[in-house]
């Protein structure tokens, strides 16, 4: 025998719906949870973020260390950092560790929970700064990369640097030229001791032996050209008259004007004796 059908379900009526100011007292109470909880959560963590356990307890300094000691860089930077693990600004203490002497970057980063890591790149000084103008102020050095930095310059006087003497912003492109003019001077037994750029754009520079090359105007390729031109006629000069070189000026189309120590092509005054 088959079992009897169950009796059909009677359709369950659909739940009334809550009045709208209930809902809307549901849904603030539910609004008021969540911010409350979100509070409590936020000043947890900011009270954690103070406690001690986070504060700044240890610094370790490596990189470029040539011409500062890390006590040094300490005793310079370290009253210009606020803040513990959290608070502290990378930007600000970054500008810290730049402003020592002879520090060119520094990169500051925080080490969990309670130290900086700071790694420092220096200047690599290769030569003394003079403004053209003849200026005074504070000493300054041109680095590799044809920047200007202020150092005591107490500190390269054995290192036999060039003295570079041009315009405002015009390191970079001295440095630029200076790369292009030693070793041609050097390779014809010339090493330079000075390389200057007027206002106007004239090269000059000033050989170990005080002789002075005025190099005129132009781009850089030009100039260097006109340089290394002069160069290879000087010496078969040199070896005519056995004299050393006095000076020199290359501002002239067609070739240029010259003066050997010793040398002269002056016409003897009337009436002198010849010997």
């Amino acid at each position: 025998m088959r079992a009897p059908a169950p009796p059909p379900r009677r359709p369950v009526p659909p739940a009334a719906p809550l009045p709208g100011d209930v809902r809307l007292m549901n849904t603030v109470s539910t609004a008021v949870f969540v911010l409350a909880g979100a509070g409590l959560v936020a000043a947890g963590a900011l009270r954690l973020a103070r406690a001690p356990l986070f504060d700044i307890h240890a610094i370790r300094i490596d990189g470029e260390l040539t011409r500062n000691s890390v006590p040094t860089i300490r005793a310079n930077a370290l009253p210009a950092l606020a803040g513990n693990f959290f608070g502290i600004d990378l930007a600000r203490a970054q500008r810290a560790f730049e402003q020592v002497p002879w520090v060119r970057r520094a990169v500051v980063r925080r080490v969990f929970p309670d130290r900086l890591a700071v790694r420092l790149e220096e200047h690599h000084a290769v030569a003394l700064w003079e403004d053209a103008g003849g200026d005074e102020g504070a000493e300054r050095l041109v680095n590799s990369f044809g920047e200007l930095f202020e150092a005591n310059v107490g500190d390269v006087e054995d290192d036999g640097l060039p003295v570079f003497a041009g315009p405002p912003g015009g390191a970079a492109q001295m440095l630029a030229m200076w790369r292009r003019l030693q070793p041609a001077f050097a390779h014809y037994g010339l090493g330079l001791e000075r390389l200057t750029l007027t206002r106007r754009g004239s090269w000059r520079v000033e050989t170990e032996g005080e002789a002075a090359v005025e190099l005129g105007r132009g781009s850089d390729d030009e100039v260097a050209a006109r340089s290394e031109r002069f160069l290879r006629t000087l010496t078969q000069v040199r070896a005519r008259f056995r004299a050393p070189l006095a000076y020199a000026d290359l501002r002239h189309a067609d070739g240029y004007a010259l003066r050997l120590r010793g040398v002269t092509t002056a016409l003897p005054a009337a009436g002198a004796k010849r010997n």
